[in-house]
């Protein structure tokens, strides 16, 4: 079973940055498409960016052109450096299996953009 960890959150004012990490134990992490998700409070989870297994990615539209998504298959870790973030990115951030998000789900890491 693929275990998850994420880390790499923080407060941070508006325009800033952060870069987040999520390390997979167990499993053939280089075979699986990866994602990162948010969930903000009183909205349902939704997918920000997703990274297959050759290194092909996608975005949803709010966040094109200011995060990347990356991944380190022998550290079997995902990236998501996250640039000019705005208030409405606040949401805690959590990586999965594209689709399905079939791992069990991590702790995630809270991220705050706020002046």
């Amino acid at each position: 079973q693929v275990q998850l960890v994420e880390s790499g959150g923080g407060l941070v004012q508006p325009g800033g940055s952060l870069t987040l990490s999520c390390r997979a134990s167990g499993g053939m992490f280089s075979i699986y498409h990866m994602g990162w998700f948010r969930q903000a409070p009183g909205k349902q989870r939704e997918l920000v960016a997703g990274i297959t297994s050759s290194g092909s990615t996608e975005y949803r539209d709010s966040v094109k052109g200011r995060f990347t998504i990356s991944r380190d298959n022998a550290k079997r870790t995902i990236y998501l450096r996250m640039n000019s973030l705005k208030p409405e990115d606040t949401a805690v951030y959590y990586c999965n299996r594209r689709a399905p998000p079939s791992f069990n789900w991590g702790q995630g890491t809270q991220v705050t953009v706020s002046s």
